[in-house]
């Protein structure tokens, strides 16, 4: 068994085969001769930045030594923090989660370095070290022994953001684990843990909780806003945690409110919450970022009466819809109101999808670390190929109508969205009849993937239990 050489005796070789004394190394590297000399003769212990700056002097790859620094300088000495912290966050610049999982399992064990490890986890998910910081965060709290504390909550709030992708059954899962969680934040996250819980329960089209958590969204961001203008009160300082404007989330409540109650068909209820959030006179704040989100609401509101009225079966709003859509710079959510009540209600569309052909075709979606875009805008992406897909068909324009199906079917795969796989498959075997047979071989090779994917997720039991 070959033995590895230690840190020091690799050093001691190296000024031996370069013929350098101490004194000359330690210019090399930027350091005091004597600092070389106690990390030789091993009477001196070394820091990271020390490790690092021997490494560059001797032209080896920057984590070269950090397998042995962690058995050397970590395992085998007695622990020190202000040693170990720089080496966590070298590690994660340099990618080296295998020492750093090393370093933290090590620690866990004390409890007084699971709030440490905390604090860097949450400068690293800042810094965008995704997989470090959920790592981080996992095993933070399962050494939690406070199981109400805010420290837990937190850590499972990010892993949620973390964990949130294009796999809609995963996002399913993530949502559910946060759930319990989310009152034992402060206010202020509070309030950005129900925004990104509506909107991930809103991509999965889960109405009803989409309505719970957007109520109680509104209910808290009211509270918050009083005490924001109480003069008794000071939380100035914590309204900086707000990803938006206080007001924000007490109008997006009611936006929130009014999408469930339309897509459950309770119009008239989902019009009262959409003249709510129509009426923001009583916003206080006109700096430029609070008039940025009045008028996106203003614009919101206008049109979200337009397709509450649409939906509800008043088809004379759509030529003042269509006309105020034309103004728009994003037009495809409402295209796919129009598609929706076309097929809900037997309207001809034609003319509108010809007026707005060349906005389909080049379509794409946007991308954006933003939980809306991130969750919502794919999911709107298939519904809309989906529901024209089932427009032509029933039309009987069947080449269109099938590309327009396989597009929806591919797109609803990728992120796993389960009702909408049985809807594709559901509409395309009604009109198996009429596809060509080079379509159907591509359909048929999809459907047989997502089986054999979803075939290999289903366990088996034994003994018989």
């Amino acid at each position: 068994m070959e033995i590895t050489p230690t840190i020091r005796a690799e050093l001691e070789k190296f000024l031996m085969q370069k013929d350098m004394s101490k004194t000359e190394f330690g210019h090399t590297a930027g350091l005091n001769p004597g600092t070389v000399s106690g990390i030789v003769t091993g009477n001196r212990s070394i820091s990271v930045n020390q490790l690092d700056r021997i490494t560059l002097a001797m032209e080896l790859p920057a984590d070269h030594f950090y397998d042995r620094y962690v058995e050397e300088c970590v395992e085998e000495a007695p622990l020190n923090w202000r040693r170990i912290s720089p080496f966590l966050y070298r590690c994660v610049e340099l990618d080296r989660l295998d020492c750093l999982q090393r370093v933290v399992f090590l620690l866990l064990d004390n409890p007084i370095y699971p709030p440490l490890l905390f604090e860097v986890a949450e400068d690293i998910f800042k810094e965008g070290h995704n997989e470090a910081a959920a790592f981080l965060y996992k095993n933070v709290a399962d050494s939690e022994k406070q199981q109400h504390s805010e420290r837990l909550a937190v850590c499972q709030y990010r892993l949620f953001k973390l964990t949130i992708g294009k796999d809609q059954a995963i996002n399913l899962k993530a949502a559910t684990l946060f759930e319990p969680f989310i009152g034992r934040l402060n206010e202020m996250e509070q309030l950005d843990g129900l925004k990104d819980l509506v909107n991930v329960y809103r991509s999965l089209s889960q109405w009803d909780k989409v309505y719970i958590f957007a109520e109680e969204m509104g209910r808290l961001g009211k509270i918050q806003y009083g005490l924001a203008h109480n003069p008794k009160r000071e939380i100035q300082q914590s309204l900086e945690q707000l990803s938006r404007p206080l007001f924000v989330y007490i109008a997006y409540s009611d936006l929130m409110c009014a999408n469930a109650c339309d897509a459950k068909g309770n119009y008239a209820q989902g019009l009262e919450h959409i003249r709510a959030y129509t009426d923001l006179s009583w916003v206080k704040e006109r700096d430029p970022d609070t008039l940025h989100w009045l008028g996106l609401f203003q614009r919101w509101a206008k049109i979200n009466t337009y397709v509450n009225k649409l939906m509800s079966g008043d088809s004379s709003v759509l030529p003042e819809y269509v006309e105020y859509m034309a103004g728009e710079q994003h037009i495809f959510a409402e295209l796919l109101n129009v598609i929706e009540a076309a097929n809900r209600y037997n309207i001809d569309v034609d003319h509108i999808l010809q007026r707005f052909e060349f906005q389909i075709a080049a379509y794409r979606e946007p991308s954006s670390a933003d939980m809306y875009t991130q969750q919502v805008l794919p999911e709107e992406y298939v519904r809309f190929w989906y529901k024209l897909a089932k427009y032509s068909l029933n039309k009987g324009r069947y080449p269109y109508g099938f590309k327009c199906l396989i597009n929806a079917f591919e797109k609803a795969v990728t992120i796993n969205h389960v009702l909408l796989i049985s809807n594709c498959s559901g509409l395309f075997d009604r009109f198996r009849a009429y596809v060509a047979p080079e379509t159907l071989a591509q359909y048929e090779k999809m459907s047989q993937e997502v089986w054999e994917r979803n075939d290999q997720k289903d366990g088996f039991l034994l003994d018989g239990n």
